[in-house]
């Protein structure tokens, strides 16, 4: 916390904060107090287990850090500051940061490699530094309350300072059943904020200042190599080029002094990350997974398959509906929003087996998808193109069934409902987000749901235009396939992917999990690759199985994507379903809290009860975990604190 008054910091206050984020660091707590500023940090020892305390301090004290997550690339950074002259009392990565900005100040982030979310009191100028990581894997939030900039890894430790307000921000509410997350510096809570992936902050004379220093950029894809994607030689080096960059994302990415396991989906991503762990680790891989009791969610025999192959030691957890209803509401505590699915469920029991086997870090297969293009909807958009070139032909919808084969209600729908729900008319086809219209259509009408006061409050709010004003101008420059992978990982993968299912499901059982595919050298090597090189037709991550066709089997290169699934409103709907579930349901709770109207959420949760929950729509489900969610967040955060339970801002 920094006074912007010169108010001073209160050390009961700051450790009441530390203690809301024990389950992130329960190693150790530490604490600095200055005239005006004070950091408190809740640690998780992975390096240099008896040094790296913090906050920690340069030699003169001058400066002062309080940070979160990895620098991977500590090592050599470390060997050039020494060569400069520096000395170093730790062998942390946290002493690299602070000599870094010591000597090039806030462009210091330009040099790192990794995932954090740091903030260093500069006490000569009386200023604070903040800065997030470029992907946006750590979190960072704050606010303003008392004359004092409260800054921390979660919003329940902002919370814990009693003149922050807990107001549901309606917008951000409006913008996550829209596109599943809220775009920063919007957050689920109203004068809340995130600071936005690859942005640094300052606070100084009062003031605060936040500057972008990285962002996702698709206006340097090599023209040559587009004409040219279908060349063998091409083709070849670049995907030795790909393998050579995750050989050593993943390499630096072992750096720890306790060890290091992988989770293990079955799927390509996770296979290829465990593969080249397996390459570099000096003992056995322990490897980690879901499998589901569902059969049509279950993917254990893959993980087998790819745990045989690669000689690890592999241990899994079963996941059943069940399982899913009685961890979620732990599932909202730490993803601190409303989520619309249940899949982030699973990763919290999962992360709970890595906790309890020992284990402090996995490396995981996030990001692959959205650099390299592997998700249904660049396929989806695909085909919705090439079917609006000929909008009467019968064949070409066809595609759309054959992309979904487990959406059974697409399988019955005739073409012409097909080219409604999929947007193919021409003024879609000109949408800056025409690869997203579908699933942003049907997440919005979980709208419906609204309060008459709710609609009323927003009736005159977009969160399109809002996304639209955000965009940057080289967008509409960018060819359709890089548009749709900006938003997909300027927005979902750390606003969702990120953020709901990984770090907080992670942290939640103190396990750090780490990327190799979001190394920011592979994220900027896949940004100039031609759309050609991610998708072959219709065969996604194209040069990523090139890349690992010597690594794994033919079964798991040649797998159709699968994607990550997990029981939705049937978790809420089993004969053993939890007590809360009736409780965050009932009218009482609905018409207290005012988000939505009793009728229509009565009328569904019937709908899930007298049904075979298994069968019910997509729209169905989203609406049912939304709104369990929802009132789950409030009965949480708002409700018991105050009777204004939202704000429209």
């Amino acid at each position: 916390m920094i006074g912007l008054r010169g108010a001073n910091s209160s050390p009961d206050l700051l450790k009441k904060m530390s203690e809301t984020l024990t389950h992130r660091g329960p190693d150790a707590f530490g604490l600095h107090l200055d005239r005006e500023a004070g950091l408190a940090h809740s640690r998780l020892s992975i390096l240099d287990l008896a040094g790296g305390a913090q906050p920690m301090s340069n030699a003169d004290g001058s400066l002062w850090i309080t940070y979160n997550g990895e620098i991977f690339n500590y090592l050599e950074l470390r060997e050039e500051l020494i060569a400069k002259g520096h000395q170093f009392a730790t062998r942390s990565d946290t002493e690299v940061i602070l000599h870094l900005y010591a000597r090039e100040g806030e462009e210091c982030v330009s040099k790192l490699n990794g995932q954090w979310a740091f903030a260093i009191w500069d006490a000569r100028n009386r200023k604070l530094f903040a800065s997030r990581d470029r992907m946006g894997i750590q979190p960072f939030f704050y606010t303003v309350a008392d004359q004092t900039f409260l800054f921390a890894s979660e919003i329940k430790a902002l919370f814990a300072h009693p003149a922050v307000s807990r107001e549901l921000d309606l917008k951000a509410l409006d913008q996550i059943f829209t596109f599943w997350v809220t775009l920063p510096p919007r957050t689920s809570f109203h004068d809340v904020q995130q600071l936005p992936p690859g942005h640094n902050l300052t606070v100084q004379d009062g003031k605060i200042r936040i500057r972008e220093y990285w962002s996702m950029n698709f206006s340097e894809i090599d023209p040559v190599e587009s004409n040219d994607a279908w060349d063998d030689a091409i083709v070849q080096r670049k995907s030795e080029e790909l393998l050579s960059l995750l050989c050593d994302a993943t390499r630096i990415r072992l750096r720890a002094d306790i060890p290091v396991g992988a989770y293990l989906s079955g799927g390509l991503d996770s296979s290829l990350v465990a593969a080249l762990t397996q390459r570099v680790a000096k003992d056995r891989l322990r490897t980690f997974s879901v499998a589901f009791e569902d059969s049509a969610l279950d993917e254990s025999s893959h993980q087998r398959i790819v745990s045989e192959h690669l000689g690890t030691a592999h241990t899994e957890i079963r996941c059943s509906n069940d399982d899913i209803g009685e961890v979620f509401p732990e599932v909202v505590w730490h993803a601190e929003q409303p989520v619309l699915r249940t899949a982030p469920a699973p990763l919290f029991l999962l992360s709970k087996l890595v906790h309890d086997s020992g284990y402090k870090v996995v490396l995981t297969g996030e990001g692959a998808d959205e650099v390299l293009g592997g998700y249904d909807i660049f396929k989806e958009a695909k085909i919705r193109r090439f079917w609006a070139q000929q909008p009467e032909s019968r064949l070409r919808p066809s595609l759309l069934r054959r992309l979904y084969p487990y959406m059974e209600n697409i399988q019955k729908q005739p073409a012409a409902y097909l080219a409604s729900f999929f947007r193919v008319a021409g003024q879609d086809i000109a949408s800056p987000f025409f690869s997203h219209l579908p699933r942003w259509q049907l997440t919005a009408k979980l709208k419906s749901l609204y309060s008459r006061e709710v609609k009323s409050n927003l009736a005159n709010y977009d969160a399109c235009t809002e996304l639209q004003e955000a965009l940057p101008e080289a967008y509409y420059r960018w060819p359709s396939f890089a548009q749709a992978q900006y938003l997909e990982g300027k927005y979902l993968l750390p606003g969702y992917i990120l953020s709901a299912q990984a770090d907080r499901m992670a942290m939640s059982h103190s396990v750090e999990a780490r990327y190799p595919f979001l190394d920011h050298r592979v994220v900027e090597f896949c940004q100039k690759l031609p759309p050609t090189l991610k998708m072959r037709v219709l065969a996604e991550k194209f040069l990523l199985k090139q890349a690992a066709k010597n690594l794994l089997p033919d079964s798991i290169l040649q797998r159709p994507k699968q994607p990550y699934r997990a029981p939705d409103g049937a978790s809420f709907a089993t004969p053993n379903s939890p007590g809360y579930v009736a409780d965050v349901l009932a009218q009482e709770s609905i018409v207290r809290d005012g988000i939505f109207d009793p009728s229509p959420v009565r009328n569904l949760a019937e709908k899930f009860r007298s049904g075979n929950a298994t069968t019910m729509s997509v729209k169905d489900n989203m609406a049912m975990v939304g709104v369990i969610s929802t009132q789950l967040l409030m009965q949480q955060f708002v409700t018991p604190h105050q009777p204004t339970t939202y704000a429209i801002h």
